[in-house]
This record gives structure tokens, sequence and C-alpha cells, in this order.
């Protein structure tokens, strides 16, 4: 069984900051995190050893909203697409994603079988935790850049072949609650174990507070593709906020959701409640530029990509880029902002007893970030699977 021990790092835990520790791993599980201490006399010696100094070890992130990265996107259907996918969000510190999509009418759907067939296989970075369906079921007027072919009424038969193509890989679904039908396919979801996410929805106050009744206990890109509120027609927002069992992704890019709203979102959810996700398509890692997506042209730039009319389609910021962002809009100390980016996310997916903090017994998935939030290093269950000026595996 490999012995890691890194040593010399600052470490954020749940529970407390250590200006000077270290973190010992066993094969793919965290051994001992504490401040730094000389090796028991006699004890084994480390295989790997790894100095940390100036450095901060922290908890991999754990990003629930990825369609694409490294040039790659989900709906490609392949395997090698994923693995460039999962080497991507390493290089920025995530050590497990979901695998964000649609559903297409039809036939058209062979990509799910392939993202739920890689699911517990070895990918070069991230692990991929699952599939998150943007839709079948949602709102025509909030579709943003989501096609009509991947809509659907509610319909028991659709839902059965999105899970058998899913083959139990699904874990999250975006629904909006009004549409007929979807309080019963919600509380479905519920029961399967899925997580029922608002989003992609014209829903009011009450249709979202009867949603929320009925299982939805997450919101799909908190602002983004959602009514808006108003002093006589509050809209989703409020009825989310006053539901303390919902907690609410958050792209902190600056441009998806205003700094302003940013602060906003931040003082009515609270750190507790909001999950960060970078909503990345295939410009994330990539160089700035012009690139093809599904047949069109479009322009990445400062990590915000557009269709050359100026339409917004998503963000080519990597986690740790949004990390910075979020922590230079909101103020928040790195704990906090790690809280929302690890912590949270792993509880949403019900997996915070294996992931999502430094702790002893949980993966060892972590990342070595410098002063600037720059990941140096990345480790999933135990595996180096990123150094920062190292040649990519492969």
């Amino acid at each position: 069984m490999m012995r890691t021990r890194i040593t010399g790092c600052r470490i954020l835990t749940p529970s407390q900051e250590i200006a000077s520790g270290e973190v010992l791993i066993e094969g793919r599980k965290i051994r001992r995190v504490g401040p730094s201490a000389a090796p028991p006399a006699g004890g084994p010696e480390p295989d790997r050893l790894l100095d940390a100094r100036g450095l901060i070890a922290v908890p991999g992130f754990i990003d629930v909203h990825v369609q694409g990265a490294g040039g790659s996107d989900v709906l490609d259907e392949s395997f090698e697409g994923l693995s460039r996918i999962s080497a991507t969000c390493a290089r920025f510190g995530v050590t497990g994603f979901l695998a964000t999509t649609v559903y297409r009418g039809g036939d058209a759907n062979r990509h799910l079988e392939v993202a739920a067939a890689a699911c517990g296989r070895t990918l070069p970075g991230a692990r991929l935790l699952g599939i998150h369906l943007e839709g079948p079921f949602i709102a025509a007027g909030k579709r943003g850049m989501i096609q009509p072919d991947c809509l659907s009424e509610v319909r028991e038969s659709v839902l059965e072949e999105v899970l058998a193509r899913c083959a139990g890989a699904l874990r999250m679904m975006t629904v909006a609650p009004e549409l007929p039908g979807a309080l019963g396919l919600i509380a479905r979801l519920r029961e399967e174990g899925i997580v029922a996410s608002f989003g992609h929805s014209q829903a009011g106050y009450e249709e979202t507070r009867a949603g929320v009744a009925a299982g939805i206990t997450h919101v799909t890109h908190l602002f983004n593709a959602m009514n808006g509120m108003h002093h006589r027609a509050p809209g989703p927002l409020p009825a989310l906020w006053e539901s303390p069992g919902v907690s609410a992704q958050l792209i902190c890019d600056g441009v998806h959701v205003s700094p302003p709203m940013l602060r906003l979102a931040a003082a009515l959810f609270g750190a507790e409640r909001l999950v960060l996700i970078t909503d990345g398509m295939q410009a994330m890692g990539l160089p700035e530029g012009r690139y093809l997506y599904r047949g069109l042209d479009y322009e990445s730039r400062a990590g915000t990509t557009r269709y050359l009319d100026g339409t917004l389609i998503g963000t080519a910021l990597g986690m740790s880029e949004l990390i910075g962002r979020c922590r230079d809009t909101l103020d928040w100390p790195a704990a906090v902002v790690l809280r929302a980016s690890a912590v949270n996310p792993a509880r949403v997916l019900g997996i915070d007893l294996l992931t999502g903090s430094l702790e002893e017994g949980k993966d060892a998935d972590l990342v070595l970030l410098d002063p600037q939030l720059g990941v140096r290093l990345t480790c999933v269950g135990g595996e180096v699977v990123y150094v920062a000026g190292a040649a990519p595996p492969g």
C-alpha cells in the first residue's frame, strides 16, 4: 500500500486551520491530518514525501455542473472526450464532477450510455461521479441554449427511458416544477435517490413552494434561467430562500451573475447553502480565441464564451479560477469559499462521509494551492493526477 506524506503546508479542515501541518495518505485514504510532527521511531517510512511548504492543502473541489472542457463535450459520445474533461478539471483542482448534459427525443442519446459506463472507471484526472441532466422536463420559455428537441412533456415513459439510458448513473435532474405532472416526477426522483434541482423554469412563488414540498432540494445556476423578483410578483427566489433544506448552485464569474447579485445571494443563502459551479463548456482550459460548438462559431474571452452575435453560452473558467473571483467579489475567507466548492457539493450528492473535506478515513481527494489559489498538485483517491508544470499523462 502506497504511503504518501505531505508536509509543511497550511491545511484547511472543516473545523480548524493548521498553520504548518501534514497529511498522511495510505492507499486511497487519509490516515492522518494534523500539525507537522516527526515520524514515530520505528514506524514505516513513506513511499513518497512531498514538501509543501508555502502551499495550502484543501479538499478536492467537486463540480456538479460541467458540460465540457479541454475541447471536448459530454455530447461527443466518447470515453476519450470524458477523459479530456476529467484531466482538464483536475488542472483546476476538481477531484469529482457530474457530466452535465441533455436528453434528446428519439434515439440520439448514446452520450448518456457512454457517460454511465465511464462512471467508476479510472480516468486521468477528476473522478466521474455521475450524470446531471438539464431537462428534458423544463420550461420552453427558459430553455436558454438547450435546444427544443431536448425538451419533453412530463411523461412516465420518457422518465423510464432516461433512467434506462443512465443505468443508475443519474445523480441530478433539473426540473421545472410548474409543468403538468412535474410534482409526481419530483417525488419519484426523490424515491430513486436522484437530486431534483429547480431550474430552467417559469415557476412563480407558489409553484416553487409546491416543488420544494414534492422533493426539490437543490437549484440549478441560481438567478439564471428563472424568473426574477418583483415586489408584487415575488417569483421563485423568495420561495427557495425560505426553504432551508434547499441548496443552490452559483456561477461566480461576475458575468452570468453580476457582483451585486452575487453578494445578495451570499447574504440570503449563506456559505452553508451555496455550491460553486463552473457550468464549464469545451473551451475550459483552452487558449482564448474562436472555436466551433455544435456547428456555430463562438469566441472565448476572459473566461466567458459567447456566440458571435453576443449570446452568452457558458464559462471557460476552471473551478480554481472561479474560486478566486468568488473570494475577491464576496470577500469571503478562503476556508468559507472552499466550503462552497467541496463540503457543500459532497453533501448535496450524499457522499460527504467519503469525500469533500480533509479528515481521517476519507478518500484522499486533495489539492495543493499556492497563495494566489493556483493549483500546484491534485490528488484523487491517493493518486497524484496533476502537477503544475509536468507533462500530462499519456
